[in-house]
């Protein structure tokens, strides 16, 4: 063989051994970046990719790299899935990195939340398999800290569904009798005036006159006339009924001695082609069907009534069956029952809430802001009514207020024993999700559709599932934090700021979110003044505005001094 070629050949083969023998050189952070930068919190987790850009010459061809991207915070490290890559020459199936013109890669990167990582370094760290031997390569920085606004989502500050009581103060009664004529009569027979239903009527006046928790609102005379006739002759009938009703009326008050009941009322209706109409559709009469089309067709009074003679072979059992059911007087009073004030209901349950219905002692508990005079409340409740769902559910939304997830959970549980129900659904839920279970939670809001308080717990669990978008839809005009911040996060800042300024009980996060908006529209005085006022209403927020990267480009000293 020619010198010269043996020469080259050999030269080509100890290139060839160089490119794969040597061990690997150390990565720099120049070969890597990340999106974001920094990292951001999204829902409960730390999501990123890691871009890494080899060169040529770099990349050995029998070596096989582990990246695992670790996350160095408080001296704690949590680390990420690990991820491999391979020269030309390894047999494996991981992306291959080509020594003589080197390639690129993205490395998916995952850590779930916790807050000390806000200060925080994103390292990777490389193991190296080279022709069966280990060896681990310096770790390389690659971002600095994590953004976690994100994470001021608070499934704790969500109020819980309430059970509605059903308490009325003042509930309407009303109570009827019937005064019937003759056809072609207005005069009122004396057995119209002893049926029950008079009786009771002229009884339940005198009862409601006699009791000061009873108001006679109103008593209202409605006289009617049969449609048969002409209707010149059933306006006089009709008139001329209530008219003596009236005046009977007038002599029995008059009688009782009842001066108190509101207004007296009384009007006629000269031909009840209405009332016709629904009584012949309730009733049995053969041909009822061709009577109804024939008040369909003819809206002119004096045109139905010759139509519906002409109909010989229904008529006489209309005469017999319908018509005389329509030629009547009602009496109808209205009484107002008064139920027990504020005063009297409070008083109660202070002495003896035994004597409270179980509508009174939940309307109770809404009269008071404090919830902890709530919670004895409900608990009572609990004791008296333990059958209805409602106590044990506003019990729990009490205990849930304060934090305590132990009882609410098993309060809500007792709810939801004693009956399916919406509120106590949503509830659940909410304590699903306190646990960090969001699928369960998700399960549970599905069945609370039409409770009012269920689009701001499902705007939180978007909120914790990184769908900003979907909590601004949830959230809907509510005003809360939770609401404010999901439109931080969807960067409509002018929303988020008038959310904000409506909350009407505003505390700490409310104002740590509105310096959140100062910065991110570089409003320094926002912020200043915001972050003062946060720190006064909780001196923690202090150590987390020091460490958040909300404010890096910005001198806290005005704010926290």
């Amino acid at each position: 063989m020619n010198r010269k070629l043996c020469y080259v050949l050999g030269l080509g083969v100890v290139l060839s051994l160089s490119s794969c023998g040597k061990k690997l050189g150390q990565f720099t952070s120049d070969y890597f970046s990340v999106n974001p930068e920094p990292l951001e919190v999204v829902g409960v987790n730390v999501p990123a990719r890691v871009s890494a850009k080899i060169p040529a010459k770099f990349f050995r061809k029998n070596a096989e790299v582990t990246v695992t991207p670790t996350l160095v915070f408080n001296g704690k490290e949590v680390a990420s899935q690990s991820y491999s890559f391979q020269g030309e020459n390894v047999r494996g199936n991981n992306p291959v990195i080509s020594y003589e013109q080197g390639g690129t890669q993205t490395i998916p990167v995952n850590f779930v939340y916790e807050p000390d990582m806000a200060k925080s370094e994103l390292m990777l760290d490389f193991v190296v398999n080279q022709g069966g031997n280990k060896y681990a390569l310096p770790r390389v920085k690659v971002a600095d800290g994590v953004i976690a606004t994100a994470a001021l989502a608070d499934v704790a500050s969500v109020t819980p569904a309430i059970a509605p009581d059903a308490f009325q103060r003042i509930i309407n009664e009303k109570y009827t009798a019937d005064i019937m004529f003759l056809i072609n009569q207005a005069n009122i027979r004396a057995g119209q005036l002893n049926t029950d239903a008079m009786l009771e009527l002229q009884k339940e006046i005198r009862n409601a006159n006699a009791d000061k928790s009873r108001e006679l609102e109103e008593i209202n005379i409605s006289s009617y006339a049969s449609p048969d006739g002409g209707v010149k002759l059933n306006t006089r009938l009709a008139e001329d009924r209530e008219k003596n009703t009236k005046e009977y009326l007038d002599k029995q008050l008059k009688k009782d001695k009842i001066t108190e009941f509101g207004e007296l009322t009384a009007q006629f209706t000269a031909q009840d082609w209405e009332g016709f109409q629904k009584l012949v559709a309730q009733s049995n009469i053969q041909d009822k069907d061709l009577i109804l089309s024939v008040l369909s067709m003819y809206k002119d009074p004096e045109q139905r009534e010759r139509e519906i003679r002409n109909l010989s072979s229904v008529f006489e059992q209309l005469a017999d069956q319908i018509l005389p059911q329509l030629r009547y007087s009602r009496i109808t009073a209205s009484v107002n029952v008064i139920g027990k004030s504020d005063a009297e209901i409070e008083e109660l349950f202070n002495t003896d809430p035994s004597k409270l219905s179980v509508e009174e002692i939940l309307y109770c508990a809404t009269l008071t802001d404090d919830n902890a005079r709530k919670a004895r409340i409900y608990e009572t409740a609990t004791r008296l009514y333990a059958n209805d769902y409602r106590t044990w559910n506003n019990l729990g939304m009490t205990q849930y207020i304060n934090g305590k997830y132990d009882d609410a959970k098993a309060s809500f549980a007792r709810a939801a024993m004693l009956g399916s129900n919406p509120e106590t659904q949503m509830n659940i839920g909410l304590i699903e999700m306190v646990n960090g279970d969001y699928a369960k939670a998700n399960q549970y809001f599905g069945s609370a559709t039409g409770v009012k308080e269920v689009g701001d717990a499902l705007g939180v669990y978007y909120l914790k599932q990184g769908d900003a978008a979907a909590a601004v839809r949830a959230f809907a005009d509510t005003k809360s934090n939770n609401a404010a911040l999901a439109q931080i996060l969807t960067k409509d800042y002018n929303k988020a700021k008038s959310t904000l300024a409506a909350i009407d009980k505003p505390d700490a996060t409310t104002y740590y979110l509105m310096a959140v908006l100062g910065a991110r529209t570089n409003n320094e005085s926002m912020l200043t003044t915001n972050l003062r006022q946060a720190v006064r209403i909780d001196p923690t927020m202090a150590g987390k505005a020091i460490n958040d990267l909300e404010f890096a480009n910005y001198n806290l000293s005005k704010a926290l001094n």
